[in-house]
């Protein structure tokens, strides 16, 4: 089976065309070396994949006739990710926690200016 349909398949991508992509972008390698969207995968190659700045572990037990239910996923892949991986994804997400909640927009008016004076305030110092 092709790379990009079984990363579709084990419900990695949510379309072909997703998992096409990250293959021609080289973010998915089998068995070490970068592989391309028509790569063939067998039972036991080893799975690395780049998505959400987590780079997951994968190794192939079986392939699956077309894409399976989530509850099913574990039948024909084994997930060897580190939790160090999952872990940095936390710490960036607290990294990236700024004064304004996500969604709010441009600073105002009243936020400009107070952002203006705190930098006056700092170059006075």
């Amino acid at each position: 089976m092709r790379i990009d349909k079984f990363l579709w398949c084990v419900r990695y991508y949510k379309t072909r065309s997703i998992a096409t992509e990250a293959c021609k972008k080289g973010h998915i390698k089998v068995n070490g070396q970068v592989a391309k969207p028509s790569r063939e995968v067998y039972a036991t190659d080893k799975i690395e994949l780049r998505k959400d700045q987590i780079n997951y572990q994968l190794t192939v037990n079986d392939i699956p006739p077309n894409r399976v239910g989530p509850k099913l996923v574990d039948i024909y892949r084994t997930d060897t990710t580190p939790k160090e991986a999952f872990e940095a994804q936390e710490l960036l997400k607290y990294s990236k926690d700024y004064y304004r909640k996500k969604g709010v927009g441009r600073p105002t008016k009243k936020d400009r200016r107070d952002i203006d004076d705190f930098y006056d305030d700092k170059e006075e110092d």
